[in-house]
């Protein structure tokens, strides 16, 4: 009852309405998330496979970028096959090129060494490198999938389907929280000599330094790691490891109503459970060993610190260099306690609704809707506005790509500072791909683009990405 005066002591500054809504939330202790049909969330103590936590863990969810965690699991292990080495080149082809941002802008038929496509995942979430590295494994990005799919069953992970290497949107490619926790292990586990790469703060491609979106690196103690994603309809995703004090825990909270609201939700989950944790590990792994070709089940090294690449294009760093921007060492339960308001304001607001099944091509035309666009949504010069022209759609892939090709022809000077991509959807069961044009400064720009091409008796229209 003290507590409860004291409450009231604080919040008499609200007005009523919020100032009853924040007691009725303490009082149930309702948290921020239960309003949101996006949010699961899970923390698994990565030293004996215990859940501390579990909100909707088994609830499929869009992964957005997270994706990229499995398209890493891969590399790293042909890497430890010894299939290929670091500083092999891989190929960015038509199709890897034309990947909407976030992306490194790798021209048709240029080339970075493997670890640059390490660091582009793990920092920029690089979806050019992400289709680049799949087609250099898997031979099209579409079979590499196919081997997501297949490791992920290997690996335990019952409820997850991949249908690309980046993330980026498809109504078929989902998992659930407990699924990216096993990875979020397996990682750790199975390669731990390549584990610090996801510790990486920032890293320079070309005159371009690309900061780690995971804001978490550097801002809680023993967070090492792993991965963020986004995308419209999965809301914003972050999978997290923490090693200390011999304590390693894995959480995941998916479906975060913005960066800011999920790191705070995964900074309160790993306060509470990371000291629940046991601090005895040694024993037997937690993740299922899905051993590669040529190696030994028992993968056992030393994390270090990646080593350097030299590439005329690539300079990347020896060590983790700080980003520009000032943050604290660690967050406080205080900081924790700072942010509890917000949180509690956030559980009242106008819940989300869950991202519907789409609907038919003509119907999603018709209502004109604002589709997914990136995974870790970041301001590029490739996409100022979300406005994009689309000229085609076609039945498979390498269509949408020779139409891609084959209007940059017909109308170079029109598309001059556009980046074309294609877009996969699905009509009645069938997948179709959408042929855009993005990167215009605004809806009026597009229009304007569109209207030239078809002086030029090209169809299009301006649509919202």
């Amino acid at each position: 009852m003290r507590q409860a005066f004291g409450a009231l002591a604080r919040f008499h500054r609200y007005p009523a309405r919020i100032a009853v809504a924040i007691l009725l939330a303490c009082a149930f202790a309702l948290p921020a998330q239960a309003a949101n049909s996006k949010y699961a969330a899970i923390v698994v103590d990565a030293n004996t496979g215990k859940t501390l936590f579990g909100a909707n863990a088994d609830v499929q969810r869009f992964p957005a970028s997270l994706t990229k965690m499995m398209t890493l699991y891969l590399v790293f292990e042909g890497m430890a096959a010894g299939r290929f080495k670091k500083t092999t080149p891989v190929r960015f082809s038509a199709h890897a090129s034309s990947m909407p941002p976030t992306k490194l802008g790798v021209k048709a038929g240029g080339s970075v060494p493997m670890e640059a496509i390490i660091y582009a995942l793990v920092t920029k979430s690089a979806n050019d490198a992400a289709a680049a590295v799949a087609e250099y494994l898997g031979g099209s990005e579409a079979e590499f999938a196919r081997m997501m799919t297949a490791k992920a069953r290997k690996l335990g992970m019952r409820n997850t389907v991949f249908r690309n290497a980046s993330g980026l949107p498809n109504p078929g490619q989902l998992t659930t929280a407990r699924d990216m926790a096993t990875l979020g292990i397996a990682l750790r586990e199975h390669f731990p000599q390549y584990y610090a790469y996801f510790a990486t703060r920032s890293f320079t491609y070309g005159r371009q330094r690309m900061g780690n979106h995971n804001k978490l690196l550097g801002r809680i103690k023993g967070v090492d790691g792993i991965k963020t994603g986004y995308t419209r309809a999965s809301g914003f995703n972050l999978v997290s490891s923490v090693k200390i004090d011999g304590r390693k825990v894995v959480a995941v909270v998916m479906g975060g109503a913005s960066g800011g609201a999920r790191d705070r939700h995964m900074a309160e989950l790993l306060r509470k459970y990371v000291p629940q944790a046991s601090s005895r590990g040694g024993g037997a792994l937690v993740a299922r060993v899905e051993a590669p070709e040529g190696s030994s089940k028992k993968m056992i090294a030393t994390a270090a610190e990646p080593s350097a690449v030299t590439a005329s294009a690539v300079v990347l760093p020896r060590k983790n260099a700080p980003l520009p921007d000032q943050r604290p060492a660690s967050l406080t339960v205080e900081d924790l306690a700072a942010e509890a308001t917000s949180r509690i304001e956030q559980a009242f607001a106008q819940p989300e609704p869950r991202p519907a099944a789409p609907k038919p091509a003509e119907q999603r035309a018709a209502q004109k809707p604002v589709e997914q666009t990136d995974i870790d949504p970041v301001k590029t010069a490739s996409i100022p506005s979300g406005w994009a022209v689309q000229v085609a759609a076609a039945q498979s892939e390498s269509d949408a790509r020779k139409q891609l090709a084959a209007t940059s022809r017909q109308a170079p000077a029109i598309l001059a500072d556009a980046a074309g991509y294609t877009m996969a959807f699905d009509k009645d069961g069938v997948t179709y791909f959408r042929v855009r044009f993005g990167g215009f400064s605004s809806k009026a720009d597009a229009r304007n683009a569109c209207n030239a091409l078809k002086k030029k008796k090209i169809a299009c229209y301006a649509v919202q990405q």
